[in-house]
């Protein structure tokens, strides 16, 4: 897992100013705008090209994978908008429509900031019921428009920020009074100082964070598209849902993209730990002891340790398998949804179980893993919300449309558990009066739906471990991990009860630790890593920095009265 598997592209930036300086003092809207300047920083680091996105190259997903993200993920949010979803989409019409090569490369330069608009206020993740409409007229033009208040687009950060800006904006093509489906149009929405006629944006309150982004509403009114905004052809498509899947389809890849953040994460909460942990000490002065020698404080860095590992085999095989043009195009967005569910699901666990044993100074932002946690949630979102996603696969597999990658090892004890699960949730359908969308399953099998999921992708993730040759000490106890998220499953019908349950994470914790030292060092993001708690030289160095108080104020401790000189008060009289 070391830096010669992902090169480090962007090495040379975390000691910049830029990057190093303390941001947390500073207004939101300053950190918001300084993160486009991070993001233009580390897009050019990579130097992406028109055929890196099309084909999906090695350095496409490099930049997905590199630790910068844990610096700012602001800035990683807007690197993927513009990169993967705005200039991605506008790329796949360029062998026909040569004059938009300038346009992307603009944005992969960073002279122009871009945008991905589709989903809207009262539809979310409902994108074939978006109301955004283009209509064509006399002219030839477009006009574009937001026909009702839930139709207004929700979430891209379209504040101006000192480039010019374009997007993707997704919407209904009326032509002739008819609807012929959704198209993307590409659309001028603020020249960097102020919006573009017709185009509003208002500026939602900040999610809160050091990495603020200005995340808004956006609405059109009677703006004017030349022809060429169009991305495809005018006639109204035979399938219109084939139709609205292929044009959305840098989404899918962005799903499996934005997941592989996870892993730079996981990275990061396992370097934090290990080096808290023996730098934070108890006992007398002459009998100090790290607090990483109780087992209580382990359990949790062992765990990440061994999640990243495993998660690192996962990721290179789900990424081989999405790119895998041969396989059913359903599979591949199966693969992608359940990729994400198990790194969010990972990256989750470390953040909560490793901050916690940092006790108080796990709280705070400036220590990286309340922010890391924070963002998460928001890739847990993005590009999928990971609970939809995984009601719509999980239905399809049981129904029987298609079927993932069959186990590599039928025996072992995840398979087991997938194959279980499954079986229960398929016999549920099969006797549900009215199939698959009759009330019984929207009771007793969509709950299940995002574990089913999770339990396939634990499944994969220890086939790809094993089959990648993970040390077998990681592997076990990455499935000791698993098996706790549902213990009573593997007591009830695996015969695994809860003493074998216990002994097999114990052996396997025994097995790691002595590995920890040189598992983290291969995990190589100490560079990127900004938290004071780390070191003794970054803590000081941090309370240098802070603001300081002082003064010459004088507060009475004890409300007594003042008396004359010279008189005694009455309990001191009264026993003389």
């Amino acid at each position: 897992m070391s830096s010669k598997d992902f090169p480090r592209r962007t090495l040379h930036l975390p000691n910049t100013p830029l990057f190093s300086s303390r941001v947390h003092s500073r207004e939101p809207l300053d950190r918001a705008l300084l993160s486009y300047e991070k993001a233009k920083a580390v897009g050019l680091s990579y130097n992406l090209s028109i055929d890196d996105l099309l084909s999906l190259s090695p350095k496409f997903w490099q930049l997905h994978n590199d630790p910068i993200t844990v610096m700012d993920f602001g800035a990683t949010t807007l690197l993927s908008i513009q990169y993967n979803l705005c200039a991605g989409t506008i790329a796949r019409y360029v062998s026909r429509r040569p004059e938009l090569i300038s346009l992307v490369d603009d944005l992969l330069q960073y002279r122009k900031h871009g945008q991905f608009m589709m989903t809207e206020l009262g539809h979310g993740l409902d994108i074939g019921n978006i109301e955004t409409t283009a209509t064509l007229t006399p002219s030839g033009e477009f006009v574009l428009n937001t026909p009702t208040p839930s139709a207004a687009k929700f979430m891209p950060p379209t504040v101006p920020a000192g480039l010019p800006c374009v997007a993707v904006v997704f919407a209904k093509l009326i032509v002739n009074g008819e609807d012929r489906g959704h198209r993307p149009f590409i659309v001028a929405l603020n020249d960097g100082r102020q919006m573009c006629t017709g185009v509003q944006c208002k500026q939602l309150p900040f999610r809160g964070g050091p990495s603020p982004v200005t995340h808004s509403i956006t609405t059109f009114r009677n703006v004017r598209l030349p022809r060429g905004s169009l991305l495809g052809g005018l006639e109204k498509p035979a399938d219109l849902h084939a139709n609205l899947m292929s044009i959305v389809e840098r989404i899918t890849i962005g799903t499996i993209a934005l997941s592989c953040i996870a892993l730079p994460f996981l990275q990061a909460h396992t370097t934090i730990g290990t080096l808290y942990s023996l730098r934070r000490q108890i006992g007398s002065p002459t009998n100090r002891t790290p607090i990483l020698t109780f087992r209580t404080q382990q359990a949790p860095i062992l765990a990440a340790a061994a999640n990243t590992y495993v998660m690192q085999a996962f990721q290179r095989w789900s990424i081989k398998q999405f790119c895998d043009k041969r396989l059913d195009g359903r599979v591949r967005h199966g693969i992608a949804a359940i990729f994400k569910a198990v790194m969010v699901q990972h990256a989750q666990q470390a953040a909560m179980g490793i901050s916690e044993r940092c006790g108080a100074q796990g709280l705070f932002s400036h220590n990286q893993m309340t922010t890391l946690h924070n963002d998460m949630r928001g890739i847990a979102i993005a590009e999928g919300d990971i609970l939809g996603l995984a009601v719509r696969l999980v239905n399809e597999l049981l129904i029987g449309r298609y079927a993932m990658p069959a186990p590599a090892n039928a025996t072992s004890l995840l398979a087991q558990h997938e194959a279980g699960m499954f079986a229960e949730l398929r016999d549920i359908v099969k006797s549900a009066p009215g199939g698959h969308r009759s009330e019984e399953v929207n009771r007793l099998v969509l709950p299940y739906c995002q574990p089913m999921a999770e339990a396939i992708g634990h499944r994969m993730a220890y086939d790809a471990a094993v089959a990648e040759g993970v040390h077998p000490a990681l592997v076990d106890l990455y499935v000791a991990n698993v098996v706790k998220l549902d213990a009573a499953w593997y007591a009830e019908f695996a015969g695994h009860g809860r003493a074998a349950q216990h002994a097999l994470e114990a052996r396997a914790m025994d097995a790691v630790l002595p590995m920890l030292g040189e598992l983290v060092k291969d995990m190589d993001v100490f560079a990127y890593l900004d938290a004071p708690l780390v070191s003794d030289e970054r803590w000081g160095a941090f309370v240098d920095d802070l603001k300081v108080h002082e003064g010459s104020g004088r507060v009475e401790l004890f409300n007594v009265p003042r008396r004359p000189m010279g008189v005694e008060p009455e309990m001191v009289r009264s026993h003389l």
